[in-house]
C-alpha cells in the first residue's frame, strides 16, 4: 500500500512520510503543555473546532472524546510554531526544547 494519496506525482510524498525522515533527540522534559487542563479548560468548555488537533502537521494534539481532554504528544513536535498561533484561547504553552534536543533538520 502506498503512503501517498492518489493523484500525486510519482515523486511526491505525504507530510507524514517526510516527517519520518527527520532526526529527533527526545528531551526528557516537555516543551509543550496546556496552560489550563481539566473540566473547566477552554478545550472542554469553549473550543468547538479544536484547531490544534487538525492544523498541527505533526499531529501533536489529539482530542480524547471519552476523557474530554486534549492529549499532547510533545515527542512528535517539529518546532514549526503553528500551535502558538492557532489556539483561539491561548491555552498552548510552547517553548523551544533545551539545547541539543529537538528536531535536527537536513537542508538540501
Amino acid at each position: 500500500m502506498s503512503d501517498k494519496p492518489e493523484g500525486l506525482p510519482p515523486d511526491a510524498m505525504t507530510v507524514e512520510a517526510k516527517l519520518g525522515f527527520l532526526e529527533y533527540k527526545k528531551s526528557p522534559e516537555t516543551h509543550i503543555s496546556l496552560r489550563k487542563t481539566g473540566a473547566d479548560s477552554p478545550c472542554v468548555t469553549e473550543c468547538k473546532s479544536k484547531p490544534c488537533t487538525t492544523v498541527c502537521p505533526a499531529k501533536v494534539y489529539e482530542w480524547e472524546e471519552h476523557e474530554k481532554k486534549v492529549l499532547v504528544a510533545y515527542e512528535n513536535c517539529i518546532e514549526c510554531g503553528a500551535c502558538r498561533m492557532l489556539c483561539p484561547f491561548d491555552n498552548i504553552s510552547c517553548d523551544w526544547p533545551k539545547g541539543g534536543f529537538g528536531v535536527k533538520y537536513k537542508f538540501g
